[in-house]
């Protein structure tokens, strides 16, 4: 497992330069991952950061600065670095980045074992399509349904495979995700499947209405969590930041939102940070809940029906 992470997915060669990014309660994977890169790369060192207040909360100064020396950055944390500056910061001096947060070993021998050439392709393709349009509206049978503005925005796919300068992802992997247009967004979001809320369950579900791109009003479970983020952090915790669809099929819906979130046949929604993956917001929180069969319009064609891609007659 931990080899093919670091031959396929990362193309690790002996002059890499890697940096594993752990914390004590994933430090025995830390240790799996860095005893994987000394069989690939001469150069590869440990550091283990305490646990972030939150994911999006940027690592201390020295991981940083390791991170954005590195030419591989692995990083299994209990909180996301995805949306961080450190983050960026590697990934603009051309560090290949696969971020693994809240992964498990049981995780990561399911969801590394996938089809990652299909998958790349299904998220390659809903990528290709989101970016193609001006509006985007996303439905359920849940009860969401939400619009926004996507004018200038392009969408990314996490393929897993990380393999030229910059390259970033989330490992296990599998979706295609937009940051919406600042203000835009308008409607509601009903989280069904997976909370944004960790360890807590999605019953009754989240409901969010959404006004001017901001989540103007919170119910269901975990609305009490969340209206404390908003409390602490102001109004940039409340912007709409990500629509993702997933696509891998090994992913299964679990109390982990990493895995979640890449389940094929959901739709997730994020608030908080869009800085790092096209947007403009920046704060210290990016958090993401997710969808049962969806449905997704761009500009008025659907693209993906009850979960379902739906092939391009283009």
């Amino acid at each position: 497992m931990v080899d093919n992470v670091m031959r396929q997915c990362l193309a690790v060669t002996a002059d890499d330069r890697v940096v594993i990014v752990t914390d004590p309660p994933k430090r025995d994977i830390g240790e799996l991952f860095h005893a994987g890169a000394l069989r690939h790369a001469r150069d590869a060192t440990l550091l283990v950061m305490p646990v972030a207040e939150r994911h999006g909360s940027e690592p201390p100064p020295e991981v940083a600065e390791a991170m954005g020396a590195a030419t591989v950055c692995v990083l299994p944390t209990s909180k996301s670095l995805t949306h961080t500056r450190a983050r960026t910061a590697a990934t603009d001096a051309g560090a290949r980045v696969a971020s693994m947060p809240s992964i498990t070993y049981e995780m990561a021998l399911r969801t590394l074992a996938a089809d990652y050439s299909a998958i790349a392709h299904e998220s390659e393709e809903l990528a290709a399509s989101l970016s193609a349009g001006a509006e985007i509206r996303l439905t359920s049978p849940g009860g969401c349904d939400v619009t926004f503005g996507a004018v200038g925005r392009d969408a990314m796919a996490d393929t897993g495979h990380f393999t030229t300068p910059g390259d970033m992802g989330n490992l296990p992997a599998g979706e295609a995700f937009i940051a919406p247009v600042e203000g835009t967004a308008t409607g509601t979001v009903v989280i069904d499947a997976a909370s944004m809320i960790e360890d807590v369950l999605p019953d009754p579900p989240m409901r969010i209405v959404v006004r001017d791109g901001l989540a103007a009003e919170v119910a269901g479970s975990g609305a009490a969590q969340l209206e404390a983020v908003f409390a602490d952090l102001g109004d940039a915790a409340r912007n709409l930041a990500e629509l993702g669809i997933g696509t891998n099929p090994n992913a299964r819906l679990s109390g982990n939102i990493l895995e979640a979130e890449k389940v094929a046949g959901t739709a997730h929604v994020a608030l908080g940070a869009s800085l790092h993956i096209g947007g403009t917001v920046d704060v210290p929180f990016h958090q993401d809940g997710v969808i049962a069969r969806p449905t997704v319009y761009v500009d008025g064609r659907m693209i993906v029906q009850d979960g379902r891609r739906v092939p391009s007659t283009r």
